[in-house]
């Protein structure tokens, strides 16, 4: 692209143009990290796929060495992760919108920025490649366009691009925002929902953008989390007494993964689990637990364990018959039974001991495990998940009987969607607050460090380690007015 952006109109048609006859990059015959992460972004961009669910994919297909495909994974998570703030550099730099760029070309561009700001891959490394890619898919003189681009890009570092962006910019939190690669309505809601704690915004931003260590649960009856540390090479985790931590790898390759004696599950999905488990009853624990939202399965694998231990059964319901049959996949030879039915409704027999209702939500507390979730997301999303998860508790208190227990989670730290929530349904008369601190801390094993003031927990990336989970516990007023003794 000669002369830069003074050329803008011209090529910009051609790129456009490029663009629209390729929508798909073509398949290559050596795959390599870039193809392999330039292969997951167009997925992402075009079928709305999950980067963590396709990259597996892609790089068994590809079959790279370990560091490719760990070069792979790099660029990948990494470019989805900071994908707005690239955006807006790349806008600064091509002098224009990046909605002006065809989807295929800004893809590259993207990939080739991520590398020039975010890695030690040297610059002309970068470059070339990129403009390679953009000649190998067919994309017509859009490599004029992604030389010149990447070229004004390798001007600055980081931090020159970062100041350049926050140049006008006199919110702190607008500020912080740009620079941690997130939507300023999120790092906001971030900023709400810590409070008096809003000092350590920054450091919870730096946490959301690292990338996460993976977590194991060991299948309680299975395996101790101290055996599947010592077969994994792994570290016992301090929140769940079943978690263990590794620091990175493919866990589907492990033995007790594979030998379904551990499954992958984030920390703090575990001891919401563990804690829907624990939560003391008025009455007797007749053994019939519910799990209200149960797909994937994750947290069904979970409660089916340790229902088994104490001879008790889980009812799991999930209004996707796609992900119904995971569920039942994933518990299979546990005791739960799968419905496929809507939560608000599901046409079973009140009664329920316990009630797991791991709400629908907006996913803010896992965007450093979901890249690209941080940028599909919108403010105007989180009104209508809130009157779903508001029918989807009201459920779960019928369906609950009097004594009995719903533990209420979501994997978001949202106001809206969590402490309001559960201030709101605690106005029932028919319900009582639990406090779940007090449920954790006669768990062995777990530590209740940073856990708040209560009732309910919030976990935090950069305090816990976990995704930021929140959990609340209602308690059915009614019952047996004597509770039973505890055991020491």
């Amino acid at each position: 692209m000669r002369g830069g952006s003074r050329q803008g109109g011209r090529q910009q048609g051609a790129t456009r143009s490029a663009g629209r006859r390729h929508d798909r990059p073509a398949p290559q015959s050596r795959p390599d990290a870039r193809s392999v992460a330039l292969a997951v972004m167009t997925a992402v961009r075009e079928r709305a796929a999950y980067a963590n669910l396709l990259l597996p994919v892609e790089l068994k297909r590809a079959r790279l060495d370990t560091r490719d495909a760990a070069l792979a994974t790099e660029l990948t998570y990494g470019t989805l992760r900071a994908q707005g703030l690239l955006d807006r550099i790349i806008a600064e730099a091509a002098g224009r919108p990046v909605e002006d760029v065809d989807p295929p070309v800004l893809d590259l561009v993207r990939l080739g920025a991520y590398q020039l700001l975010f890695t030690r891959i040297g610059a002309h490394a970068a470059v070339d490649t990129s403009v390679e890619a953009a000649r190998t898919l067919g994309l017509g003189r859009a490599g004029a366009f992604v030389n010149a681009v990447l070229r004004k890009v390798s001007a600055q570092d980081l931090d020159g691009w970062v100041a350049v962006l926050r140049k006008d910019v006199a919110d702190p939190v607008a500020r912080l925002a740009v620079g941690t690669a997130h939507p300023e309505w999120i790092a906001r809601a971030f900023a709400e929902s810590l409070g008096a704690d809003a000092a350590e915004l920054p450091a919870l931003l730096a946490a959301d953008d690292a990338r996460p260590k993976v977590h194991l649960a060991a299948l309680p009856g299975a395996i101790t989390a101290e055996e599947l540390a010592l077969v994994t090479d792994g570290t016992e985790g301090r929140m769940s007494p079943y978690a263990v931590h590794l620091e990175s790898g493919d866990p589907g390759t492990l033995d007790a993964v594979r030998d379904r004696l551990a499954t992958v599950q984030d920390e703090g999905s575990q001891i919401v689990a563990v804690a829907a488990s624990r939560a003391p009853l008025v009455g007797e624990d007749g053994g019939r637990w519910l799990d209200l939202c149960a797909g994937p399965g994750g947290k069904a694998v979970m409660m089916g364990a340790l229902a088994e231990i104490e001879g008790a059964t889980v009812t799991g319901v999930e209004v996707s018959e796609h992900r119904a049959d995971l569920v039942r996949e994933a518990t299979r030879d546990l005791p739960v039974t799968v419905h496929t039915a809507d939560g608000r409704d599901p046409g079973l027999e009140p009664g329920f001991d316990r009630v797991l209702l791991d709400a629908p939500c907006s996913g803010l507390g896992a965007l450093r495990r979901r890249p690209e979730a941080r940028w599909r997301k919108t403010a105007a999303d989180i009104p209508g998940l809130v009157v779903l998860q508001r029918e989807l508790l009201e459920s779960a208190l019928r369906l609950v009987r009097p004594g009995g227990v719903v533990l209420y989670a979501t994997c978001s730290p949202h106001l809206s969607e969590t402490v309001s929530m559960i201030r709101e349904a605690d106005r029932r008369d028919d319900v009582e607050l639990l406090d779940v601190r007090g449920i954790l801390e006669g768990i062995d094993g777990v530590s209740t460090e940073g856990l708040g003031d209560g009732p309910w927990v919030q976990l935090w990336p950069h305090r816990h380690g976990t995704d930021a989970m929140f959990m609340a516990v209602l308690r059915r007023r009614g019952g047996d007015p004597t509770p039973p003794p505890r055991e020491d």
